[in-house]
């Protein structure tokens, strides 16, 4: 059973991959801060349904300095890991002329620096076993920008752009890396839009509509498995057309 480190596996849009993954017949590692009720019982559903599992790791990623510690500890005890999915992340809105220094420096931080160091030492070890896969999740308003959401933006962007280099770095050794860029997913990360910026998204979109979590999970799964082996470099937008 192939190993999957997921962050922010425990609520939302990394909740939805977890179990996505599991069903189909991947072990996945589910790392956040604390569990939470959804999570718990998506774990007790894997096991009832034996296809794959769903562990959690409780672990705070915004502690850079413990990174490689907790990688090496989770290689101990589930051996290699095939998949990263980078999914942790914060929505921090805010317009940049009035925002706090702190909550700029947090967001990159958390958005950009932490998974840049994840990543860093799990690909170690599928650099080592010549195969692995590593999903970063950026965001549509990477490439086509969001008022209020200018620092966000950016820690996105910069994920494309790890994407693409990291890709260069670790082909040749079998390890594939791509991005998923989101539009904006019925999640809590967008509870505070308003009834008219919603309308507004879909109107927007050619297919009218929100994107769901389970097309995003979709998307992961494709590109963790057979379909994505020759895929590397990529960005794959999942939008419902926003930026058609």
């Amino acid at each position: 059973m192939r190993n999957v480190l997921i962050t922010g596996g425990s609520r939302g849009l990394g909740l939805v991959m977890a179990e996505r993954l599991a069903a189909a017949g991947y072990r996945v590692i589910a790392v956040a801060r604390r569990t939470t009720e959804s999570l718990d019982a998506a774990r007790a559903a894997a096991d009832r349904a034996g296809a794959g599992a769903i562990d959690f790791r409780p672990f705070d990623l915004a502690e850079i300095a413990a990174l490689a510690e907790f990688v090496r500890m989770l290689r101990r005890e589930f051996g290699p890991l095939y998949g990263l999915v980078n999914n942790a992340g914060l929505g921090t809105s805010g317009v940049l002329g009035v925002m706090r220094d702190q909550d700029v420096e947090q967001l990159v931080r958390m958005n950009v620096i932490s998974p840049i160091t994840l990543t860093k030492y799990v690909v170690r070890s599928m650099m080592a076993e010549r195969v692995g896969r590593v999903v970063n999740v950026s965001s549509v308003v990477a490439q086509t920008g969001y008022s209020g959401l200018s620092v966000y933006s950016a820690t996105k962007a910069a994920m494309v752009g790890f994407t693409r280099s990291l890709a260069r770095e670790v082909g040749q050794l079998g390890v594939t890396v791509n991005a998923i860029a989101p539009g904006f997913v019925d999640t809590e990360m967008t509870k505070d839009l308003g009834d008219k910026e919603r309308e507004q998204i879909v109107r927007r979109s050619a297919l009218r509509r929100l994107v769901e979590p389970l097309d995003v999970a979709r998307a992961v799964e494709f590109l963790l498995g057979e379909g994505g082996t020759n895929i590397t470099g990529t960005v794959l937008t999942v939008d419902a057309g926003n930026t058609a």
